[in-house]
């Protein structure tokens, strides 16, 4: 059984003591395909260093988080500028607005978060959506980008049943993590009504454990946990719902 964790923050401090270890353990539950998101210009480093490790494993993103568009934005988007001239990436991200800890860069989020899309369509890269209490101002923008040539992954889906299918209507899988297994996670409710082409798994890691970690530090193995879940509400085999999941992340990153 293949599976993918399509966001994964690898390089976190919280894995400093035991990344090898966590990592071991994802590929022990068959979590094989790791895609992880890039922050801001402090973690590049982190990241190739990463995909040097594990390079059958890890595949890695580029991009300028929300929550890190700070006045020094115009610099940092230079940056993923830089990069994705040097090299390949498996997508643009994660981007996207976020104004739950912080209203005061708005304009500056917005302006990062569509010049992004229009990096990735460019680079005919899929984009990775990062959207907190933001969910108009990001509809506003995909809205206006909306192509053909605009797909992705709405990351840590959160929205209800409407906003889901204008994601897909935009071009969007739906990322599906811990947040299914929470009892007040909502989304676990009208899942089984949206078909499973539009689903991919992802952990968040560290962030955002599946019940019964709930509170505690997130791994990339207990994307396993959330394919369980997912297996119970659509009521198909886990294996079933790995071998989908797993198909549909290949179709938006190409591999």
């Amino acid at each position: 059984m293949i599976l993918t964790d399509t966001h994964t923050h690898l390089y976190s401090e919280e894995f400093e003591q035991d990344r090898n270890e966590m990592m071991q353990r994802a590929l022990e539950k068959g979590v094989t395909r790791l895609f992880v998101p890039s922050i801001d210009s402090s973690y590049t480093q982190k990241m190739y260093d990463l995909e040097l490790q594990f390079p059958e494993n890890v595949f890695l993103m580029m991009g300028l988080h929300p929550c890190y568009v700070k006045e020094n934005y115009l610099e940092e988007l230079e940056h993923v500028e830089t990069e994705l001239a040097k090299r390949k990436f498996a997508a643009i991200g994660e981007i996207g607005i976020d104004l739950y800890w912080d209203k005061t860069h708005l304009k500056e989020q917005q302006y990062a978060f569509q010049h992004q899309i229009q990096l990735a369509k460019k680079y005919k890269l899929p984009i990775n959506i990062h959207c907190r209490e933001a969910f108009n101002e990001i509809f506003e923008i995909l809205e206006q980008e909306k192509s053909n040539e605009l797909f992705g992954i709405f990351h840590c889906f959160t929205g209800n049943y409407n906003q889901a299918f204008q994601a897909i209507d935009c071009g969007m899988k739906l990322g599906i993590g811990g947040v299914a297994t929470f009892k007040n996670g909502k989304i676990d409710q009208f899942l089984n009504e949206i078909s499973l082409e539009h689903i991919v798994l992802e952990t968040d890691a560290p962030y955002l454990a599946p019940v019964p970690y709930r509170g505690k530090r997130n791994e990339s193995s207990y994307v396993a946990l959330v394919a369980e879940k997912l297996a119970s509400i659509y009521n198909r085999p886990v294996e079933e719902i790995a071998a989908i999941t797993t198909k549909n992340s290949q179709d938006v990153f190409g591999f």
